[in-house]
């Protein structure tokens, strides 16, 4: 590969990068908001903080899924640099809070504090590959 096609190809996985990097960054912001009306709803929010905290549970999975997708379109781009990005966000928000109780509330909010500590690790990885694509230019 010539040094022109491997600078395409590093600034293609770059803005691969970055697009994974701003879906895992809504996909956190989703999963706060979740986690903060889940504490609304265990310390007795009622009906309504627990509709709005699901409301935010379907949104943290949407921003998961584009964020699994858009991991997935840097992982192929990484391959053309010879980087390798093993980074685990799927399957972990399924959530069965069809009881409105204290305890189904703390499960929600367990699961909710774990989705939120993958979604971090995932964000420090491709920050970690990111910045070593950029040295790469230098």
């Amino acid at each position: 590969m010539t040094y022109e096609e491997y600078e395409k190809e590093r600034r293609e996985a770059v803005y691969a990068g970055e697009k994974a990097l701003d879906s895992l960054y809504e996909a956190q912001n989703q999963l706060r908001k979740a986690r903060n009306w889940g504490i609304y709803d265990i310390l007795g929010g009622g009906f309504f903080s627990s509709l709005i905290k699901h409301s935010k549970i379907d949104n943290a999975r949407t921003c998961i899924e584009r964020a699994k997708y858009d991991l997935q379109s840097f992982s192929r781009e990484l391959q053309d640099v010879s980087y390798d990005l093993d980074v685990d966000i799927g399957g972990f928000l399924t959530f069965f809070d069809f009881m409105d109780s204290f305890f189904a509330d703390i499960l929600v909010q367990s699961r909710i504090s774990n989705a939120s500590r993958r979604v971090d690790e995932a964000i420090d990885k491709v920050q970690e590959i990111l910045s070593s694509l950029r040295k790469a230019h230098l």
